[in-house]
């Protein structure tokens, strides 16, 4: 007799690579990229990207959905609390961008430190006399202050003692731990040469740098937001470079994204990237893997390795 194997349906929301998350979710799953409103009404499991939205509506057109996989750890765009009342886990992938996230805080930090730009328009332009009126700074030495001291602000904080930077460290949310020099939100913008953002986006910390924060900086910090682009004031950040308060400003992330149009784009001590730091080639192969397991192991009764809905283990173990 025929043993009959249940065949599970899971789709991509956004691009996601089959080569890569074919293989990890396994032979009992059915991996569709591309997925038509007929795949979603049968779908169990999702594996969503990008700008990718998962609200009531979705939810409602995929009503088999027993887990959700985002990819990195920003849940903004996921609605975590109704996928909850609908007993879907909603993975997270915290581990696989961490790394990459932390070297793009310090390739801006660099950029802006070293004067890249205008030192390359000084060679380009033929104006090598002029080099020594643009100011080069240093990382050795200098002090860096971590807001959000999560996953990617320990890292930052890793690489940062390898160039002999000095370390400060706040955290809204969680404690510190004691072998790092921690400080209040006021005392780290006034100690920090390089101010570096890694908290999550929520009511508490909406606009976390605004124009009151700013007015504090040291003169000539450098301000980094590879976390989230609701963090920081983009005007009064505007304000603090015109000002020469902040002396650049290094953009991963924007409120909203894609990003509208900012005057603060076109100011010449401002770096841009369009929220990719996290995404680089090995980076994407890692959290593709860990979101298709994370998948797989809810379909198999397993529980996943983070969630962001930490209740829905409570609720799977007494069910």
């Amino acid at each position: 007799m025929t043993q009959h194997v249940t065949q599970h349906v899971v789709v991509a929301l956004g691009p996601v690579d089959p080569d890569t998350v074919a293989p990890v979710l396994g032979e009992r799953v059915t991996f569709v990229a591309d997925p038509t409103p007929a795949d979603l009404a049968v779908a169990e499991g999702a594996i969503v990207r990008a700008d990718r939205r998962v609200d009531e509506d979705l939810l409602r057109r995929a009503p088999r959905l027993r887990v959700i996989a985002r990819t990195g750890v920003g849940v903004d765009l996921v609605d975590v609390a109704a996928a909850s009342a609908r007993g879907i886990a909603v993975v997270i992938t915290p581990h696989s961008g961490s790394r990459a996230v932390a070297e793009g805080v310090f390739a801006m930090a660099l950029h802006l430190t070293k004067r890249l730009k205008p030192l390359t328009d000084l060679v380009r332009d033929g104006r090598w006399a002029e080099r020594t009126a643009v100011p080069v700074g240093d990382l050795d030495g200098a002090t860096l202050g971590i807001v959000g001291y999560g996953r990617i602000g320990r890292r930052v904080g890793e690489l940062a003692a390898a160039f002999g930077m000095r370390t400060l460290a706040h955290d809204p949310f969680s404690p510190v731990p004691p072998e790092f020099a921690r400080a209040d939100l006021v005392e780290l913008a006034a100690s920090s040469d390089v101010l570096t953002l890694h908290a999550p986006l929520v009511e508490e910390t909406r606009h976390l740098v605004n124009e009151r924060l700013l007015s504090r900086v040291k003169p000539g910090a450098i301000l980094i937001n590879c976390g989230r682009g609701g963090l920081l004031d983009s005007d009064a950040t505007l304000a603090a470079l015109e000002s020469g308060r902040l002396s650049g400003v290094g953009l991963d992330v924007f409120e909203p994204e894609p990003a509208l149009y900012h005057p603060l784009f076109d100011h010449p001590d401002v770096v841009l990237t369009p929220h990719l730091m996290g995404m680089t080639r090995r980076a994407m192969t890692l959290t593709f893997v860990d979101a298709a397991r994370g998948v797989a192991d809810v379909l198999a009764g397993r529980p996943p390795a983070a969630v962001a809905n930490p209740d829905w283990n409570l609720r799977k173990a007494t069910a």
